[in-house]
């Protein structure tokens, strides 16, 4: 199995939140796509950042971070807010975000 950090742009801090997150190889991150892995990442405590996730996408294509502009950047910008607003709930307690991670019980749908 690869380490995450054979992924271009991943360093080991990325490669922490991901293993946090439960991603702990190469293999898993492509096998998830970087659209799943940044909904992991989410749901396992990380904020959101933009630069992150697209950072994400072009690592997996094999490109540099910088790489990504124009009408890509923006589109990748909607998917972001997209998850982000899905994915990501800024009032929720560590302990309900630590809960609904072990599945012990999943709050969101306790709160709709």
């Amino acid at each position: 199995m690869a380490k995450l950090t054979s992924i271009r742009n991943i360093g080991p801090a990325f490669e922490a939140a991901l293993k946090a997150a439960g991603i702990t190889t190469a293999e898993d991150l492509r096998a998830l796509g970087a659209d799943a892995a940044y909904v992991k990442l989410l749901e396992g405590g990380s904020r959101p950042h933009f630069i992150g996730y697209y950072v994400l996408h072009m690592g997996l294509q094999g490109r540099p971070w910088n790489d990504c502009k124009g009408a890509e950047k923006a589109a990748l910008r909607k998917k972001f807010d997209k998850i982000k607003a899905q994915s990501f709930d800024v009032d929720r307690s560590e302990l309900e975000r630590i809960l609904n991670q072990i599945g012990v019980v999943d709050l969101t749908a306790l709160n709709r």
